[in-house]
């Protein structure tokens, strides 16, 4: 992350929320965006003249078009569409703001799984004048499966160009009806959802005089209320051994630390804990940030520990409390997103990147597959295609330490990347 980011990042005053919007095609998920980023004055006056200026125009004349300050690909602003993932920051007061712009279009599903692996909320939008009967799109629900595959904390949902619509509140109450459905099957225990028209900033920003019959409160007042925050206590230690630190390797007193990013969890000095796979128990004697010495480090934190004694500890290791390991095994069941354009191969190996590991693995059999019309999972022996969803036993070269996704999402998900074009062929997440 560059410099930039990193200060944006830096501050301690305010919380930062990670969210990603997804929905169909045209539902104005840019133009949200760009609404935000305009009203917030998240947008510098070079922005705003250059946007002006493009020729790729949506909107009438006169009128800005705020979908541009996110499509910036030359192919996305010929077409219309976003094709891949923009990240866009602000802030408010209040909090700041980390938001990605993925795709709607069905061959892009991919480029949102990847924009939602790092989310705290997912902002799922629906074009009222296409769901106006209470049908949602398949986009709706595919987006709202992997959000909640993921594991995302919070469901907003925003009901878009309910100015199109004349602000009818009973097509509203058809969606919210709708959706409310989908949330029950698949089982997302809370969501909100609101009318808004991101063309003309309705309920954005600021409460709008077009909704008198909505009583909640505008977008950005609901994004800055929600919490996400996670105590790192809630969880057990993993922490990923990235590289080994040697200095002085010619003197009995050397130096080695191990080095890498708390996945989840606490450290402290004098913990007890295992390298796992391997199982080798050791005592935690420093930990440092640099040259900064601690003696507490949590889930985030990019630390340096020492043990006390010399262990054989190499990367792809993971350090986990001696009363609370992961799970060492070579076969695993688990939900796999599939992202390449090429079908899954039964017979063929791939990479499989969990943490700082790097393996290889087979997919042993396919179960099940997610049917994204019927929201449940049918039994399919199938290989699976771009975008779908099922449920497979891997094995892989090596042991890992694993955990099941739902109880440590840091050290339960996982990609396969293919051996001979290095593209990232699934996302994946153990059971």
């Amino acid at each position: 992350m560059n410099a930039i980011n990193d200060a944006f990042l830096s501050g301690a005053d305010s919380s930062v929320l990670r969210l990603i919007t997804a929905g169909s095609v045209d539902d104005g998920k840019s133009t949200l965006i760009g609404r935000l980023l305009f009203d917030s004055k998240g947008v510098f006056a070079d922005q705003l003249d250059a946007i002006s200026r493009a020729k790729h125009q949506r909107v009438a004349a006169g009128t800005l078009d705020l979908s541009l300050l996110t499509d910036g690909l030359e192919a996305e602003r010929e077409q219309g569409i976003t094709i891949d993932v923009a990240y866009r920051y602000f802030a408010t007061p209040q909090r700041k703001f980390i938001i990605a712009d993925a795709p709607g279009h069905e061959q892009y599903t991919r480029n949102m799984v990847t924009g939602a692996s790092t989310a705290d909320i997912a902002l799922i939008l629906i074009d009222a004048t296409r769901a106006s009967d209470g049908t949602l799109l398949t986009q709706t629900k595919r987006h709202s499966t992997i959000a909640k595959l993921l594991g995302l904390r919070h469901i907003v949902v925003a009901v878009n160009k309910m100015d199109l619509v004349d602000w009818d509140e009973a097509i509203f109450e058809r969606i919210r009806s709708a959706y409310t459905e989908l949330a029950r099957r698949l089982d997302i225990a809370h969501f909100d959802i609101l009318p808004l028209s991101a063309l003309s900033g309705d309920n954005v920003v600021t409460a709008s005089d077009n909704t008198p019959w909505y009583d909640g409160p505008p977008l950005l007042t609901l994004l800055e209320g929600l919490d996400v925050s996670r105590d790192p206590h809630d969880t057990p230690l993993r922490f990923p051994v990235q590289w080994v630190a040697r200095h002085g390797g010619d003197r009995i007193d050397d130096f080695r630390g191990y080095a890498g990013r708390l996945a989840s969890g606490v450290l402290r000095v004098g913990d007890d804990v295992l390298v796992q796979p391997a199982g080798t128990p050791a005592r935690v004697t420093a930990i440092s940030i640099g040259e900064q010495s601690l003696s507490t480090a949590v889930a985030g934190d990019a630390v340096t520990v020492v043990l006390d004694r010399d262990v054989d500890v190499s990367r792809g290791d993971v350090l986990v409390h001696a009363d609370a390991p992961a799970r060492v095994d070579r076969q695993f069941e688990a939900e796999l997103c599939w992202l390449d354009n090429r079908p899954l191969n039964l017979s063929r190996k791939y990479l499989l990147k969990h943490g700082t590991r790097l393996t290889s693995a087979r997919v042993q059999a396919v179960h099940t597959r997610r049917d994204v019309h019927e929201l449940q999972s049918v039994p399919s022996a199938e290989p699976l295609g771009m975008n779908d969803i099922g449920r497979v036993t891997l094995q892989t070269r090596e042991s890992l330490a694993v955990d099941g996704y739902a109880d440590v999402p840091a050290n339960g998900a996982f990609i396969l990347i293919d051996e001979a074009t290095h593209q990232t062929a699934a996302a994946g997440m153990l059971l």
